[in-house]
């Protein structure tokens, strides 16, 4: 009897863990797992603020695949992902092509510009390892030159987007200032942080108290807040913004875009129904009119029953969804049980303002300060414990709680 063939397509969260549970739940002659990534590690997406900001290496946010998958279970390779080919049931690749039984789509995020002239060209954006380096190597380098050149737009640094991502960022940046200044000479008052948000708070949807509290405490630390500000355009020399009908340009050598993701754009160019790049799963986390397609992590779109609007792609969310689905298809592969619809289990959120400093609300209660801070580092030392146990959180986990 043939054995089933399970695909499973990137290696972020919810693919990583669906990964992990399918090799804990099948025997090798249950089924043939095959795992497809572009690069030869998985990396925490929720730690490239600091690499892109220089205050944590980039070799600690990555791990490497083989490292943790049981290869002796799971077939890895290492190529990137052309085309789906839902009615043939098989993925081209760049280098192959892969025949499936069941497809797991996680393939993650794209920069989501919403059409705002220039940013593709003029601004960085945090995706991916490569990106958060390059960040990082840019501002030392715009630094580097401020003692020859004495323009100000160098040492200027404008995020765009208060949300999780942006916040997170200029925390870390805030925390990098006085050891760039002290490396290459610089004047710290000539450093410029500024943080753009077009909504009318920062963290939109995030308790009012705590907002307050990240944005006084980020300000002390020298970031400019501009709340209900529009990024109208990034150009060669900066941003132009737009705030009660009034146009002013920002002169800054450095622009990182943090105010939107969207689900990756194959899932769209291989004919599955989308919403900017994500599919509007049901309970089961399948694709409409796909019985064997099944989508995880940003590519996923679920409604929250409460308020019908859609749960944000978070790390958190996309971690429940690989469990689920590792279970649901050791049942498929089996014939035998019943299928487990996914409920997302919110257990809170926690935003880092810094390694010793954050907001958060965790099992309904609200945290600052170290608390929050303590959290955020349990929270992601408990993914790597599920992902590779202890000897993983010892080696990539965060054990400096103080």
């Amino acid at each position: 009897m043939r054995k089933p063939k399970i695909v499973v397509l990137g290696a972020g969260y919810g693919g990583m863990i669906t990964t992990v549970r399918l090799q804990k739940l099948l025997s090798v002659n249950e089924a043939e797992i095959t795992l497809v990534n572009n690069n030869s590690y998985h990396y925490q997406t929720t730690w490239l603020h600091e690499n892109a900001a220089g205050t944590l290496h980039h070799d600690k946010t990555r791990l490497n695949i083989k490292d943790v998958i049981d290869t002796s279970k799971v077939n890895f390779v290492l190529d990137t992902v052309v085309e789906i080919c839902g009615k043939e049931k098989c993925v081209i690749l760049k280098n192959g092509e892969l025949e499936y039984d069941y497809l797991v789509v996680g393939l993650g995020f794209e920069s989501e510009t919403f059409g705002i002239k220039g940013l593709k060209e003029h601004a960085f954006s945090i995706a991916n390892i490569n990106g958060a380096r390059q960040i990082r190597d840019h501002i030392e380098y715009m630094f580097s030159r401020y003692a020859t050149e004495k323009r100000d737009e160098l040492l200027t640094i404008v995020v765009g987007g208060a949300g999780f991502t942006g916040i997170e960022f200029v925390a870390e940046l805030a925390n990098r200032v006085p050891e760039l200044v002290h490396e290459y000479d610089l004047p710290r008052e000539k450093v410029r942080i500024l943080c753009v948000e077009a909504a009318p708070t920062a963290l939109p949807g995030f308790d009012p108290e705590l907002v307050e509290y990240a944005v006084k405490f980020l300000e002390k630390k020298g970031v400019e807040f501009r709340i209900g500000t529009a990024i109208k355009e990034a150009t060669e020399t900066g941003i132009i913004v737009s705030k009660d009908d009034k146009i002013e340009e920002i002169k800054a050598e450095t622009v990182v875009w943090a105010a939107g993701v969207r689900g990756n754009s194959l899932v769209e160019e291989s004919g599955f129904e989308a919403m900017r790049g994500r599919i509007k799963v049901d309970q089961f986390l399948r694709a409409p009119g796909h019985d064997d397609v099944f989508i995880v992590g940003d590519a996923a779109l679920i409604f929250n029953p409460e308020n019908d609007r859609p749960y944000p792609p978070t790390a958190q969310i996309a971690i429940q969804e690989g469990y689920n689905l590792g279970k649901n298809l050791a049942v498929l592969v089996r014939g035998k049980g019943e299928l487990e619809p996914f409920t997302f289990d919110n257990k809170g959120s926690v935003c880092s303002l810094g390694h010793d400093d954050g907001i958060g609300v965790v099992f309904g209660k609200k945290l600052t300060g170290w608390q929050a801070a303590f959290m955020k580092k349990i929270i992601d030392n408990r993914y790597l414990f599920l992902l590779g146990g202890p000897l993983l959180v010892l080696k990539k986990g965060k054990l400096n709680f103080f």
